[in-house]
């Protein structure tokens, strides 16, 4: 079955575009600077949402038949490597969500409960949309991850009021996606958004967060754990016959850093920390295998 996930991808892709078109003007405190900028935000916002649907629809799903709403349990596939991916654009669609109601003057609850569901929202009409294709179907084990990434959001913001722990991507191009290059992508572009062998997921800790506010220790060094896999040439845990690929899964524990903490001495410095922030930052690594093996990275990305 193919990836799902470039289409979550491109939901990330399309809302902070949104957002950054939201957030373009100067800022100020009126009132009426404060209604025009929810405006704008319903404007974009209708604009961008029924467009991004339109554009799944024809471009993702208009090649398969359509049947009644229905659902399918792909929770064994890719070793989760889908739903971690899940989890992650939930999680930053919900910053960015919430980030921009802020920023649109709607009061906090607001801007928590209803902006900091935007991934949870928008994930949830793509899953519809999986639900009404005959090639997949709407997943359960999708919307819990859909659900997870918004909730660690919101508890976070909920009760630190910052993002202590943060969801981050990394990507290694593989070996793997030549032997099923139609799943897995035929150039660098494609294998960036489908080849799970080649993807990572980190949660990466900011470690001066959880301390006093006088301990001595950098406010923008993190420690990340981050999740693979590897060996996967499809969906289904099949073992490749030819060339006895074994599925395995690949735990890491590495430095990070969190480039949104250094003081930049221009804006545009600092802009683009904010832009780069769900990147991990390469760093020495270790790594740790489901099938036993240990090894340490002099450099991981």
């Amino acid at each position: 079955m193919t990836s799902k996930l470039p289409s979550i991808l491109f939901t990330i892709a399309v809302l902070f575009c949104m957002h950054q078109n939201v957030c373009a003007q100067k800022t100020e405190t009126s009132e009426v600077n404060f209604k025009s900028r929810k405006i704008k935000l319903g404007i974009i916002a209708a604009a961008g949402l029924g467009s991004s649907y339109y554009a799944l629809n024809n471009l993702w799903y208009a090649d398969y038949p359509r049947s009644p709403l229905h659902s399918f349990n792909d929770n064994g596939e890719w070793l989760q490597m889908d739903k971690v991916g899940h989890f992650a654009s939930s999680y930053h669609l919900g910053k960015i969500g919430f980030e921009t109601f802020q920023y649109c003057g709607f009061n906090y609850n607001t801007s928590l409960f209803l902006g900091g569901s935007a991934g949870l929202i928008f994930l949830s009409g793509i899953e519809i949309l999986d639900g009404t294709s005959a090639q997949w179907g709407f997943s359960w084990g999708d919307q819990i991850a859909n659900s997870s990434g918004t909730i660690l959001f919101m508890l976070q913001e909920k009760f630190w009021k910052e993002q202590r722990i943060t969801m981050k991507f990394s990507f290694t191009n593989s070996s793997y996606a030549m032997f099923n290059s139609d799943q897995l992508g035929r150039n660098f572009q494609q294998r960036l958004l489908k080849d799970y062998n080649g993807q990572t997921y980190w949660a990466s800790y900011n470690i001066s967060s959880f301390l006093s506010s006088d301990a001595a220790f950098p406010t923008w060094m993190n420690i990340a754990i981050g999740y693979g896999a590897t060996e996967m040439t499809s969906a289904k845990n099949i073992v490749n016959s030819v060339n006895n690929f074994q599925r395995t899964r690949e735990f890491y524990l590495s430095f990070d850093a969190d480039l949104t903490k250094i003081k930049w001495p221009r804006k545009w410095m600092k802009t683009t920390a904010q832009i780069l922030s769900f990147i991990k930052i390469p760093a020495p690594t270790f790594e740790m295998r489901s099938d036993g093996k240990v090894k340490m990275h002099a450099l991981f990305f």
